[in-house]
């Protein structure tokens, strides 16, 4: 029930699904059931007709054709063993929430597989705001699950073809993507680069700078979701460039908004006036360099966003030295490296 998940009730309703929108909490379940909006996360949206608030887990999932896991991601192996006892059999899962498991380095895909056996397991990520979407501005996305033998002779009747229909309407466009890893990827590093961006906003540069970040963070996307097995031209998609340019581009991304408060200097814990925000880059910045320091892939943008959150250290010395790493190739096939002049005794 919170802003994403109801806003992709709305997707799902106005599509004309069914929909039951679960939560932990009685009294926003009541509130919504009772006003027909949520006034918690979208007070300006009318929930559809087709949406029906539930706060038992088991009456929720009962009966369901498909399930989207809407919730932070560091709480979703928790959800999964909830809704475990409740789910329908081989009911296909979507996750929409973004990340990697911190300590384990789990795609949030496989946690759910090793939660949840049995299922058809996807994600369903892209560029979008939850108030733009709910309220039917024209909205593309990616639905990707992994395509099984069965899946490439008939991809029309995969679970990743089967959720786009169900989701498509005239202002919502799913593309259909077998390469689930990039997808995941893409939609985990982008937070991170988005708070890479927000930093140096917040410290009064300009657009050259933001240009600058969000193009060598899609390359840290690419070498990441291919040392895993992804493909790289994914990463180019909705699910990749397209989410991180949206995330980088407003402070309506909390991502984004986090990173230009501590560009300003202020302190986290004053960060959004003293509120606890989840911010999942946050979360995520640690999750991202621990994988990405296990599997030996350079990713210096991410690596200081890491640096400056949870190591200490200064946040423009940190993006000082990120601009004076070595000259390197842009294709990587050229291989050079060579020594900034910034680096050198006696240059400023």
């Amino acid at each position: 029930m919170g802003s994403w998940g109801t806003a992709l009730a709305m997707v799902a309703a106005s599509a004309g699904r069914d929909v039951r929108l679960w939560g932990r909490r009685p009294d926003l379940t009541a509130k919504i059931a009772d006003s027909r909006t949520n006034p918690d996360y979208l007070p300006d949206v009318s929930l559809h007709d087709n949406i029906t608030p539930y706060c038992d887990l088991q009456a929720a999932l009962d009966g369901t054709d498909a399930v989207l896991i809407v919730t932070p991601s560091r709480t979703l192996r928790e959800v999964c063993a909830s809704i475990r006892p409740h789910l329908p059999e081989s009911v296909p899962l979507a996750l929409c929430c973004k990340g990697i498991e911190r300590g384990t380095g789990y795609l949030l895909s496989y946690l759910v597989e090793e939660e949840l056996p049995g299922h058809p397991v996807g994600a369903l990520s892209g560029p979008t705001f939850a108030k733009e979407t709910a309220l039917g501005h024209p909205t593309a996305a990616t639905v990707a699950f992994n395509f099984s033998y069965r899946d490439r002779i008939s991809p029309a009747e995969s679970p990743a073809a089967r959720l786009a229909v169900s989701m498509s309407s005239p202002v919502f466009r799913p593309y259909v993507s077998d390469d689930l890893i990039g997808v995941e990827i893409g939609g985990a590093v982008k937070n991170v680069i988005a708070i890479a961006c927000g930093m140096m906003t917040g410290a009064g540069f300009a657009e050259n700078t933001r240009a600058a970040l969000i193009t060598r963070g899609i390359d840290e996307m690419k070498f990441l979701a291919e040392a895993l097995g992804g493909r790289r031209e994914t990463v180019t998609g909705l699910s990749g460039a397209g989410d991180l340019t949206l995330t980088c581009s407003s402070t309506t991304s909390r991502n984004m908004s986090l990173g230009v408060q501590l560009g300003r200097g202020i302190p986290r814990q004053d960060c959004f006036d003293g509120k606890p925000v989840v911010v999942e880059g946050e979360v995520n910045a640690v999750s991202v360099v621990d994988l990405a320091r296990r599997i030996n892939v350079r990713m210096p943008i991410c690596e200081a966003v890491h640096a400056i959150l949870y190591e200490g250290a200064d946040l423009n010395q940190a993006f000082s030295d990120l601009w004076a790493r070595p000259i390197e190739s842009e294709p990587r096939a050229l291989d050079i490296a060579l020594t900034h002049p910034s680096t050198q005794q006696g240059t400023t």
